[in-house]
């Protein structure tokens, strides 16, 4: 199936190189060469990747990424020469999916990007059951999750690792089985990214850490889902 991807970079080398092994995998590729590009063309086009410079020439890649957090749950890969922990962190916090460093593979990369849409497929190709636990409902079909009746926003990646817990309760997962289960490929980066990701959910389900309703750390192993039917 072919998918619509948006390179944001403001390097005109690398945006020709990744548009050549995208459109390859038969892709359909957008450039922006500004972060101010990248809001409009969101605008205005379904994107189902994105793949997002942080050094943007006019706006902070950091504030595209929050700025289309707002309205868009798309899968954000950020794509930096920003090495640093912190930045990394900062990234995943404001949304990003992944996280990948300059200088990197182009192959690994595409690869990476054919592995989340494998990943969106699956899950479009799993239960359709409606999964209740007390005041949460979770629809994977429609992808929706609601909470006392009321929507909960997540992004894709968030709605799909609730569901990988929520589809088995009590399980105990590992961030490692979580990444290679959810995140669909082997993942080089932090296996804090799962962290991240949590806290953003207990965040739009109003989770309590240390009195979990939903979702429990398991403490040396990783996370398991708790909720009751």
């Amino acid at each position: 199936m072919s998918r619509t991807i948006l390179v944001v970079d403001d390097e005109a080398a690398i945006r020709r190189v990744l548009r050549q092994y995208l459109e390859a995998d038969h892709h359909r590729v957008l450039e922006a060469d500004t972060g101010r590009a990248a809001l409009r063309l969101l605008e205005q086009e379904h994107v189902d990747l994105v793949l997002l410079d942080i050094g943007l020439p006019d706006i902070d890649g950091f504030q595209v990424l929050s700025t289309l957090r707002r309205t868009l749950s798309t899968y954000v890969m950020v794509v930096s020469a920003r090495t640093e922990e912190t930045d990394k962190l900062v990234g995943l916090n404001v949304g990003a999916d992944d996280y990948v460093t300059k200088p990197f593979s182009v192959r690994e990369v595409a690869a990476r990007i054919n592995a989340v849409f494998r990943r969106m497929d699956n899950a479009r190709e799993g239960t359709d059951d409606v999964l209740r636990f007390g005041a949460l409902t979770i629809t994977p079909e429609a992808r929706e999750v609601r909470l006392d009746d009321s929507p909960v926003e997540l992004s894709a990646l968030d709605f799909d690792l609730l569901l990988a817990l929520a589809s088995r309760p009590g399980r105990v997962w590992s961030r490692q089985q979580l990444l290679e289960h959810v995140w669909g490929y082997d993942f080089y980066g932090d296996d804090r990214v799962v962290d991240v990701h949590i806290r953003t959910i207990r965040r739009a389900l109003g989770e309590d850490a240390d009195a979990p309703r939903f979702i429990a750390t398991v403490r040396g192993a990783g996370y398991k889902f708790v909720g009751r039917p």
